[in-house]
């Protein structure tokens, strides 16, 4: 008897304890383990051929933020890069698209090895980028310039408008 006592309070012990939750997981929009969004800004010399804004939603410090640029479309695929991205003009100049993030806002900006007021408008108005806000676990391994990498390995269902999240 005292051996059916002690594996019924053995078994009551394993069953009923629960050890260190850890951390909250951080579910996305509509559950999605990353978050997502993509938006359309134009560059000016206002805002200092910049962009800063802040997520409109909280996110961990640990978690990575990576933004792609809208490169081109070929075949009617849109082709995205991940940025920082160079490009080359013909005139000799050297234009880069880039960004930097914390964990309550992002910058997107151009630099330049010219006066970015004589650039012409195709490289500073109606920029689409996609932001891709990820737990840093969930890239381990993976190749973040290859976007489609990024959105399986973060689960993301669908880009958001950041307008509407």
């Amino acid at each position: 008897m005292k051996h059916i006592i002690a594996l019924f309070c053995l078994a009551l012990v394993f069953t009923s304890c629960e050890g260190d939750q850890g951390p909250p997981g951080r579910d996305g929009v509509d559950g999605d383990v990353g978050v997502a969004f993509e938006i359309e800004r134009n560059f000016t010399s206002a805002n200092g051929f910049q962009i800063q804004e802040g997520y409109g939603f909280d996110i961990v410090p640990s978690d990575v933020v990576l933004v792609y640029i809208s490169w081109e479309t070929l075949n009617g695929q849109e082709i995205w890069r991940l940025v920082p991205q160079t490009e080359y003009l013909d005139g000799g100049g050297m234009l880069t698209y880039n960004y930097d993030f914390t964990d309550t806002d992002y910058r997107i900006f151009l630099t330049a090895d010219f006066d970015l007021n004589t650039l012409d408008s195709s490289y500073t108005q109606n920029q689409f980028f996609r932001v891709v806000i990820v737990p840093a676990d969930y890239i381990n391994g993976i190749d973040t310039s290859n976007l489609d990498n990024v959105i399986q390995a973060a689960n993301i269902e669908s880009f958001k408008s950041l307008e509407t999240m």
